[in-house]
């Protein structure tokens, strides 16, 4: 299928051939008939896209802070892979559609195959011919209203959540500030609801649509005509709600704001625009600033958009959905029309071109929409398969020993650093490469040389030219993904956690012993590390117990972050902590048996003990509460008169009878995930033992799921490998 993306370090427009996305459970997978150019918002981020490096920095503070983090934590090498991978990928566009239900996934039954809906969402109503979308991103269009006018759906609940915040009453007087798209719905919404409205926009022609649509008075923002007008309709007053709906880097909108309010008016920021409030002027009316959300209740909530979680009507009576659900309806109804906006209607085949047009400035307008091929006729025709036929390529010859390579998963982490040291590697051929996102896959391919990309999992683990597999999703699949592709006799390396839950661990154990097969590695890289490896060499064989002491200073998550999932993902130290398990083990030569864990209230600072067999102790110390200028890892290791001292990855130093030290900033921090990766390829090319061995594989995961058992019980958990290993 065909889909509109952008390249964002070079600013390449493409229609790209991608897979056709899977139909998940918990949402439909839609055929689109329009899809709308969102004039403000996607042509901001097309000519970002065009900005110098610099450009872009400047425009992205935001960005170049976690950057600047990003290379304290992870060096200046690491930091440059993962930045340059994701700036030179395909990035999508588009965020409001209509189209037709053409298959409906597990747990769904508010729509059936044929049904017209109106999709939002930046991941799901892409300028694409195919798109999956969850529950809470997708509403039924009316009876009687036009496919074209339901694909404003997402940006009418923009300006409805604006207006919303704005608490307008009948009667009242408002400023409109901007007449693009957003703005000439809210002048809209504002005038259904009974308020006067007045607009300001410095295009003369988008003052006289608004005027067409209900304004009473339009002008350029520099004219006295709104002033007067205000003074007029006011009565010396000013108006009791200003919004926001323009963009730039001007700070007048939010001074005119200030002059044309009464006494306790709101402001409503809904577009971004530069907000360097005049103190004085804001100080002396006690203006009311608000802004508005996208579009509503349920934006940026995991829970909500992705998981299909409703908020109960009772406590929040508009969300993003129910707010698209109104805005359809109004417009249905004619209490809204749209037709008016649309300025262009372009064949989706010439997306790129209309593009250029609107970027250089030959195509003015308010709204474009892209027609897609053949209509809603086809668009109710269900797809054949899930998958859309690989495009016509030229597989690469694998010489005898060499892996055949498909990975499930191709984000950050697998493109920055894995990824980049299997794709030169003589002993490998990526084979596939199988995601959830239809462009990722695409993105993959393109980057790395997969001979196919695709979203279908099943297909890939009934391939048997593919022998080994890379298994780099999120917590919750690993295990079952695991299990299936040892049963289907593949190799696995599956970034950590192994498991989630003893059940799941036991089933990876049964698996392996019922198929023989034992190639199993986790991403433990840690132990690879060149430089830790060489601090061990220096510190020597250790003859009596050890005492190890090791900081991690995780750093707060953003509340945005997936790994804020518990119920669903796990814990956070279920998901990293087997990184500092293993490499306490590795380092002792020996597992853990047993646990015990205490913690600061919510859990968000850990202190786990470790106990050995030979009376060696660990202590790890999982903080979240620390500053972020100080260093990630902090391992210390206290054996036979001697000590070993290692610095995140960076310097390392051995005191015993004489000093050994030695830094690795100038070459950058290295955690050991190419030595990992060439252990594991060597492993399975020469058939030597895997680098690591199951047993220890299911003792620390083991160790890290007590962890979470001890905090409950408050007391110590022995660990039984055994009864897990049979």
């Amino acid at each position: 299928m065909k889909q509109v993306v952008q390249n964002y370090k070079s600013g390449e427009l493409a229609l790209l051939d991608v897979p056709v996305p899977a139909c998940k459970p918990g949402g439909v997978l839609v055929r689109t008939v329009y899809s709308l150019i969102s004039t403000g918002t996607e042509m901001m981020k097309v000519s970002e896209a065009s900005m110098s490096m610099i450009g872009k920095a400047r425009s992205r503070p935001d960005q170049v802070a976690k950057v600047m983090q990003s290379v304290a934590t992870n060096g200046l090498a690491a930091t440059y892979r993962k930045v340059t991978s994701k700036l030179d990928s395909y990035t999508p566009l588009g965020y409001s559609l209509a189209g037709v239900v053409v298959e409906v996934g597990a747990g769904i039954d508010d729509v059936a195959v044929g049904d017209v809906v109106a999709c939002a969402g930046n991941e799901h109503a892409l300028h694409s011919e195919l798109n999956w979308v969850p529950k809470n991103l997708y509403a039924r269009v009316p009876a009687g209203l036009e496919p074209r006018h339901a694909a404003f759906g997402t940006v009418g609940s923009i300006a409805m959540q604006g207006v919303r915040r704005g608490e307008p009453q009948l009667g009242d007087l408002a400023l409109v500030i901007g007449l693009g798209l957003i703005g000439q719905l809210v002048v809209q919404l504002l005038v259904a609801s009974g308020v006067r409205v007045v607009g300001v926009d410095p295009d003369p022609s988008r003052c006289e649509l608004a005027e067409q649509l209900g304004a009473l008075t339009c002008a350029h923002p520099a004219s006295d005509t709104i002033e007067s007008a205000v003074v007029e309709l006011s009565g010396g007053h000013g108006v009791d709600q200003v919004y926001l709906a323009a963009g730039g880097a001007s700070n007048d909108p939010v001074e005119l704001a200030a002059r044309l309010s009464r006494d306790r008016g709101r402001v409503v920021d809904i577009g971004k625009i530069s907000l360097n409030l005049p103190w004085n002027a804001y100080y002396e009316k006690e203006l009311d600033v608000r802004f508005s959300r996208s579009y509503g209740p349920g934006r940026y909530d995991a829970e909500y958009e992705l998981e299909g979680r409703d908020y109960p009507i009772g406590y929040v009576r508009w969300t993003e959905r129910r707010n698209i659900e109104c805005f359809l309806d109004l417009a249905a109804r004619d209490k809204l029309d749209v037709e008016p906006l649309i300025t262009h209607t372009a064949d989706f085949s010439t997306a790129v071109e209309t593009y250029k047009s609107l970027q250089d400035g030959e195509l003015k307008a308010v709204a474009v929409l892209f027609e897609y091929p053949d209509g809603p006729e086809a668009a109710a025709e269900p797809v054949v398969s899930s998958v859309a036929p690989p495009a016509a390529v030229t597989t690469r010859a694998t010489p005898r020993g060499r892996l055949r390579v498909g990975f499930v998963g191709a984000g950050n982490y697998a493109s920055s650093m894995l990824l980049p040291h299997l794709v030169a590697h003589d002993r490998v051929a990526l084979s596939e490469v199988v995601t959830t996102s239809a462009l990722s896959g695409a993105n993959a391919k393109r980057k790395f040389g997969f001979a196919k990309a695709t979203t279908d999992l099943d297909a890939l683990l009934a391939d048997e030219s593919v022998d080994t597999l890379f298994v780099v999703t999120r917590h919750s699949s690993h295990a079952e993904l695991t299990r299936r592709a040892l049963l289907a006799g593949k190799a696995v390396f599956v970034e950590k956690p192994l498991a989630l839950s003893e059940k799941e661990l036991r089933g990876i154990v049964e698996a392996i012993e019922e198929s023989g097969n034992n190639r199993l590695q986790v991403g433990f890289n840690r132990r690879f590390a060149p430089l830790l490896n060489e601090a061990r060499v220096q510190f020597g064989p250790r003859l009596g117990p050890a005492s190890v002491r090791y900081l991690v200073n995780a750093g707060r998550l953003e509340s945005n972050s997936w790994y804020n999932q518990a119920d669903s993902e796990g814990s956070r130290f279920v998901g990293e902590g087997g990184h500092f398990i293993d490499t306490v083990s590795w380092f002792l030569g020996s597992d853990p048996i047993s646990v015990y864990a205490t913690a600061t209230p919510g859990n968000d600072d850990l202190q786990v003990l470790l106990r050995y067999a030979d009376g060696s102790t660990a202590a790890i110390s999982y903080v979240t509460s620390g500053s972020t200028a100080f260093q990630k890892e902090t391992l210390e290791v206290l054996a036979d008169g001697k000590v070993l001292k290692f610095d995140d990855f960076a310097r390392a130093s051995v005191y015993g009878k004489k000093r050994w030290a030695s830094s690795r900033l100038p070459k950058g921090r290295d955690k050991g995930q190419k030595a990992e990766v060439e252990a594991f390829v060597t492993a399975l090319t020469t058939g030597v033992a895997m680098p690591i061995g199951v047993e220890s594989l299911v003792n620390t995961t083991l160790a890290t799921l007590a962890v979470n058992r001890s905090l409950e019980t408050g007391a110590p958990v022995r660990l039984e490998p055994k009864e897990v290993l049979g």
